[in-house]
């Protein structure tokens, strides 16, 4: 059976507790055991290295230099590293070797919560397979992002409440191969309620499936 951690903690807006649960369920549905710590201390531990799947559900927050480095080689060896909407992006934002694995680094979200498009990109990946492109409303977040992301879906900023970002084409769901292991990333799912959504949750399921270590 493959296993996953699940870290939750940092700012309680992004109600990391009811995310972590709501993804923990997911993952046992797919036939996961999952553990579910607010043990920030994990990420230096040993037992990530045996860990076929990492999500953090993390919104600021520090981490130590060598829980970063642990964590940058676990993932390197295989480990699996995913996360959705605050998770990943908005991690320990001051620590370069997580922002070096995670690949993502959120920076704004203009006009907070409105309407807006995704638009399924790469229809024919296993991961968005019948997907249709689909209306959401949360924060539709602009985010910094490396350049060996395989990019799955988009959204496009109107310029309506930032015209800095106006017709700007920024990734909502991407995936990325780093050493041995995969790591993947949904921007969609502010608070918890958003696990409602008929593909939010479908398109995280598979996401972390797939980081899932081989």
């Amino acid at each position: 059976m493959r296993k996953a951690i699940i870290v939750w903690g940092g700012w309680q807006g992004h109600e990391p507790e009811a995310c972590a649960n709501a993804v923990g369920e997911l993952l046992r549905e797919d036939g996961f055991s999952v553990e579910i710590t607010a043990d920030l201390d994990i990420f230096g531990s040993p037992v990530i290295a045996n860990t076929d799947l990492l999500v953090p559900i993390i919104t600021g927050e520090k981490l130590e230099k060598e829980h970063a480095n642990a964590l940058v080689t676990a993932v390197r060896g295989g480990l699996g590293l995913g996360g959705h909407h605050g998770a990943l992006a908005t991690s320990f934002k001051e620590n370069a070797p997580f922002r070096y694995v995670s690949g993502v680094t959120w920076v704004s979200h203009p006009g907070n919560i409105i309407d807006f498009r995704v638009n399924v990109s790469r229809q024919n990946d296993p991961l968005m397979q019948g997907i249709p492109d689909f209306d959401y409303h949360s924060e539709q977040y602009y985010l910094h992002y490396d350049p060996s992301i395989e990019i799955l879906a988009t959204t496009t900023f109107t310029g309506e409440y930032d015209e800095a970002a106006r017709n700007v084409v920024m990734p909502v769901v991407f995936k990325r191969h780093f050493g041995a292991g995969r790591v993947f990333y949904s921007a969609l799912g502010h608070v918890a309620a958003e696990f409602d959504h008929p593909y939010m949750p479908l398109i995280l399921r598979r996401g972390l499936a797939w980081a899932s270590r081989r």
